[in-house]
This record gives C-alpha cells, structure tokens and sequence, in this order.
C-alpha cells in the first residue's frame, strides 16, 4: 500500500540498518510504490562478532535484501570517516535511521551509548547539512514500567537499550529547537514481520511460537501468559508510520502500536488456528518476575494528529498476512 502522494522523483533515501528487520522492509516499500526515488542503505551486516550474552552485535544479513536494486554501502555508523563520506559524496531529502545495537539484555553500557547516542548525534548533524528530514528508531523501551497506557514524558528505563533510547529523544528535541528540518522518532512496541528471522533470539514471539508449531514441538509459555499482555504491531503499521514522518505536522517523539494490548497466549491460540494445530501448551515460571513488563499500551493520539496514523492490521489479520512468510522461513531456513 501507498501511504504517500508524491512520487518522490529525484529524491535520495538514506536508511541505516537497512539490512535489518523494518529497514530491509522500508527500502522494499520504496523500490516497490516509489521507483523513481534513489534508496541507499548503509549497514555493518552481521559477522561473527558477539556481545557478552552471547548474541550476536549486528543483525543485519544479505538475505533480507534479496532482490533490492538500490545502492548498498556496508560500515558502522561510530565510523566518523564514512559519515564524512556520505556528507561530501551525497545530498540526501530524507534519512531513515534504524541502525543501533537494538539488543534489551546487551550489558556493553560504552557501546551501547556510543552506537545509539553518540553516532545518531554525528547523523543528525549529516541530515541538518543535507537539510534531510529525519526519521529515526526510538523505542517503547523507554517506558521501563510505566503504567499503561504508554505516552510520551512519563518513561521510566529499566535498561541501557532503553537509557541509550531516550537519552536519542532529548538530544533530538535539542536539535528541534534549532533547525528547520522535521525530526521524527517512532517509539516502536512489540514488532513482528517479515525480515525479522535473522534476529535470532530477539526475533519476535510471534515468529518463535510459530516456528515451533511447525515442528510438532509444544508451544512454551510463561505461568499466567493470559494475563500478560503485549502491544504487538505488524510491521506493514510500522513502515505506515515510518512513510508518514516524512512531512510530519510537527516534529515530535510518537508512538507507533495498535493502542490494544494482546497476551502472549492469544499468539499462540490465533497460530494454532492458522497452522491448523493443536499442540497442548507447556507452561513455564517466568524468570523475569520483578524486571519483566506485565502489560504495555501504545496510547498513539498524538501519533494520530501529527503523522495521520492509523493502525490497520488487528492481530488475528496480521498474523494470517504473516503466516506464509513464516513456513516460509522454516522450510528454507529452519528445516
């Protein structure tokens, strides 16, 4: 679906992360609605490079970006030579930033600060030279446990993801006050979609449920997962309000979710459904009891003013949009 009327003749994109998750499906939606528009995406790819967890630090992978046409540059935006670059060798209308260490349980503080806040300050500086509007990667991280709904000014992190999220927000309100460009951040929920297997074990619930259905095995959820409840959104909502931002109303933080909170069990019940299984549940204590969020609510009016979103994809519809994609990826990824 189109969300934009111009056709974005002669206009050059700039993603970050755009070999990740919802940057892979941002460049997709311009190759596809907006051709005649010039997409380049930057991205450090994944290697064998691991955090302290053991996950991976870059989640960015070639296959994502199958088929796209567009210019692809690989590097780490904390590279201040490369950013240079892309200043003297481009003129860019619009940047979409993505790019972070998007990993909640990452204990790197240093690292975490300097890819998420120190480069998007170095970025931000590139899109004022350009004159570029910018829409970047916030998150509901921000919000720690605040109570539900979630809105914009009452964040409490419980993390340095969550830390390094907000403390982008203040900076970008800083830079609001003084340039004339619009700078947007999109405070995503609980996203889930295509593109996001190769985040592995931060891959949605949405994927991991399903894929375990597919291989006969039961489903396993906390104690009590009809009782916690998640904003979910489709990644289609995402990309809406990513296109949406580009000539927002007004320069803003916003947050992008349904505004419903659904349980994890509800996933399971709508997969189960879908797949046409019936596996019995296992139910497992919840490790996380006293640092685990119980229920989170996007309350996106302001979202709704400033950008003119409007959520599409209930979860039921959503998921059955996802399904294919999803034995997609067990059959030629998982199997």
């Amino acid at each position: 679906m189109k969300y934009i009327d111009s056709e974005l003749e002669d206009k050059t994109i700039l993603i970050t992360g755009g070999a990740g998750f919802i940057g892979s499906n941002l460049a997709f939606y311009f190759q596809k609605n907006h051709p005649k528009a010039k997409v380049v995406i930057l991205d450090c790819f994944r290697d064998t490079e691991i955090l302290s967890n053991g996950n991976l630090k870059s989640f960015g992978h070639f296959k994502n970006l199958l088929g796209f046409k567009g210019e692809i540059i690989s590097g780490d935006i904390n590279n201040k030579d490369l950013l240079l670059s892309l200043e003297l060798n481009y003129k860019f209308d619009y940047i979409f930033h993505e790019a972070a260490i998007s990993d909640t349980t990452a204990k790197e503080q240093g690292l975490m600060i300097q890819t998420n806040v120190n480069a998007y300050k170095d970025i931000l500086n590139l899109a004022i030279s350009h004159s570029a509007n910018m829409i970047y990667a916030s998150s509901a991280a921000t919000y720690g446990n605040a109570a539900s709904p979630q809105r914009v000014g009452r964040e409490d992190p419980q993390n340095v993801y969550g830390f390094s999220k907000l403390s982008m927000d203040y900076l970008s309100r800083e830079y609001m006050n003084k340039t004339d460009i619009s700078i947007v951040g999109l405070r995503y929920f609980n996203v889930y979609g295509k593109n996001e297997y190769f985040k592995n074990s931060t891959a949605s619930m949405v994927l991991q449920f399903g894929l375990q259905l597919l291989a006969a095995k039961n489903p396993k959820l906390f104690v009590d997962s009809d009782k916690i409840f998640r904003d979910f959104i489709y990644i289609e909502d995402i990309i809406q309000a990513n296109i949406k931002a580009m000539n927002p109303k007004k320069s803003g933080i916003y947050n992008v979710g349904t505004a419903k909170a659904r349980s994890f069990q509800d996933i399971v019940d709508i997969l189960q459904a879908e797949l046409q299984t019936d596996l019995e549940c296992e139910y497992i204590a919840n490790p996380y009891v006293g640092s685990y969020q119980f229920h989170t609510q996007a309350d996106i009016t302001t979202t709704r003013d400033a950008l003119g979103y409007e959520p599409a994809y209930e979860m039921e519809d959503a998921i059955r949009a996802y399904v294919d994609e999803i034995k997609r990826v067990y059959e030629e990824e998982v199997k």
